[in-house]
């Protein structure tokens, strides 16, 4: 029912975060709810939601400190930044620097206790670097992203910009909530639009 969502259905459909892609993959089959007359795949909504919750509750149960947020595409930088400051936790933006978790001699060597990624397509070498050192994976997942490794995935249009500003919005919240710091959604003081890119991409 839509009173049991975390937020009201009428926002999440708005935000196209149920529309995935034309392609699926195997680990992804579980979470498609069915296909549209245009061959792009709808997730279904109350798992997402279900996940969101999951996902909030888990990354709660750790230091801010210890957590690693990655974003490489425009629109999950943008939201992800704003979570991470919501969140204190940290952000890694763009390619993850082969040894970052693996190489204590590095300068920037990190050594994460948990990881949230927005996309597996585009930060695969996140995910070698934490499956090489047993780091949990929390990872925003479309119809077409593999899932190898990934611990928690949380189905959802990973690549729109209102779908991830909603989704980043939600575990913000969401994970405030679970960490006691506020009690109540009027209490997180944020919102959807703050998470959202201020730059249009054009399509070529």
């Amino acid at each position: 029912m839509t009173n049991e969502l975390l937020i009201d259905q009428a926002t999440y459909l708005e935000a196209g975060i149920h529309i995935g892609t034309k392609i699926k993959t195997p680990g992804m089959k579980r979470y498609i709810f069915k296909i549209r007359e245009d061959g792009l795949y709808l997730l279904d909504l109350n798992t997402i939601d279900q996940k969101i919750r999951l996902a909030a509750k888990l990354l709660s149960e750790y230091e801010s400190k210890d957590i690693v947020v990655t974003a490489s595409r425009i629109y999950a930088i943008s939201a992800a930044t704003k979570f991470a400051e919501i969140t204190n936790t940290k952000l890694m933006v763009g390619r993850v620097t082969p040894g970052v978790f693996t190489n204590p001699n590095r300068e920037d060597y990190s050594e994460p206790m948990i990881m949230l990624l927005s996309d597996t397509r585009n930060e695969r070498q996140a995910i070698k670097e934490a499956s090489k050192t047993s780091i949990p994976i929390i990872a925003l997942s479309d119809t077409d992203n593999w899932i190898k490794f990934v611990d928690l995935v949380v189905p959802c249009n990973n690549k729109g910009r209102r779908s991830l500003a909603l989704m980043y919005f939600l575990l913000a919240r969401e994970f405030l909530k679970a960490k006691g710091l506020i009690k109540s959604n009027e209490e997180f003081n944020y919102k959807i639009s703050d998470f959202e890119a201020k730059v249009e991409i054009k399509a070529k």
